[in-house]
C-alpha cells in the first residue's frame, strides 16, 4: 500500500499539470471502488482546479465547487499522459484537462476510493485524523503525553492514525531503528529522550523517502511511471535474518497485528 511519502510524491508529481487547468469533464468506466465513486465527481464539469494537497494519505483537489478526495488504496496509481490515451483493463477514471492532458487512475484491486466534499474538514474520512508527522504540531512533548500509560506496542500505537498520520508499516519499522527504539516495548513505556529521538527519526526518514521518490516494493509508481528509490536506503524492513548494516547482528522480525515487525536487537533498546 502506497505510504504518506509515496502519496506526497504523487501529490507533487501530479499538480504541475491541474493547478491553474480547468477539468474539462470526467470520465468514470468503472464506479466500484472501495466505496462507489461519488456522483458528483462524475458530473463534473468545466471546474478549475486551485490546488492539489495532501491529508495523512489522501490526496485533495480543490476545485471551485469543492474537493476531490482521493484515496490510492492497496494498489491505486496516478499518471499524467495524453489526451486521447487508450484506457486499459484497470483504467477505472480520468479527469480530462484544459492542457491537453489527463489524469488517470489505474486500481487492478479496486480498493481505493474517489469521495466528494463541499468541504474538506468535514469529511467523515478526515475528521478524526492525528497531526501531520511532518507538520509543527508533531513534537516530541505531544508524543510524550500521548503514550502515557498506553499499553498498545510501540509499533502498532505509531501507526494510528489518531496518534499520528501516514506512519504505515514500512516507516514504522525504519523510524524505530532510526531512533533506536524496540518496536515491542509498550508505548507507555517510551521516556522523554526516546520521543525526542522518535519525532527526529520520523521527519528526517520521511523527507528522506520523498526526496528519493517513495518505495518501490510491489505496486507503487510515480505519476510519471518511473519507481521509487527508497527501497535501495531501507536499513531493517525486509532484511530478516540479514546482518544489520551498523552491527552485523542479525534483522529480527516478529508479527504485529498481523503485519511484519522488522528490527535490530543489538542497536534497538
Amino acid at each position: 500500500m502506497p505510504e504518506l511519502p509515496e502519496v506526497e510524491t504523487s501529490r507533487r508529481g501530479i499538480a504541475p499539470y491541474l493547478v491553474d487547468q480547468t477539468l474539462l469533464y470526467v470520465v468514470v468506466r468503472n464506479p466500484r471502488l472501495r466505496w462507489p465513486v461519488s456522483e458528483e465527481i462524475s458530473s463534473l464539469r468545466d471546474q478549475p482546479v486551485f490546488s492539489v494537497q495532501r491529508r495523512a494519505k489522501y490526496l485533495l483537489l480543490e476545485l471551485a465547487a469543492g474537493w476531490i478526495i482521493i484515496h490510492l488504496g492497496m494498489s491505486g496509481r496516478l499518471h499524467i499522459l495524453p489526451k486521447g490515451r487508450i484506457a486499459e483493463k484497470h483504467d477505472h477514471i480520468d479527469l480530462v484537462m484544459s492542457n491537453g492532458k489527463i489524469l488517470r487512475y489505474t486500481d487492478p484491486r479496486r480498493f481505493g476510493a474517489w469521495l466528494w466534499a463541499k468541504d474538506f474538514t468535514a469529511s467523515t474520512v478526515l475528521a478524526h485524523l492525528g497531526p501531520e508527522p511532518l507538520g509543527a504540531e508533531f513534537t516530541e512533548q505531544y508524543l510524550f503525553e500521548k503514550s502515557r500509560h498506553k499499553r498498545t506496542l510501540i509499533k502498532p500505537w505509531l501507526m494510528d492514525n489518531k496518534i499520528v498520520v501516514g506512519i504505515g508499516n514500512i516507516y514504522a519499522s525504519e523510524c524505530l531503528f532510526v531512533a533506536g527504539i524496540l518496536p515491542t516495548e509498550p508505548a507507555g513505556s517510551l521516556t522523554q529522550n526516546e520521543c525526542k529521538l522518535l519525532v527526529s527519526a520520523i521527519k528526517t526518514v520521511l523527507l528522506d523517502a520523498i526526496e528519493q521518490g517513495g518505495t518501490t516494493l510491489r505496486d507503487f509508481l510515480q505519476s510519471d511511471g518511473k519507481p521509487g528509490y527508497f527501497a535501495q536506503r531501507l536499513q531493517v524492513y525486509g532484511r530478516a535474518g540479514a546482518p544489520c548494516y551498523r552491527c552485523t547482528h542479525l534483522i529480527e522480525t516478529v508479527k504485529q497485528g498481523q503485519r511484519s515487525t522488522f528490527f535490530c536487537r543489538h542497536c534497538q533498546h
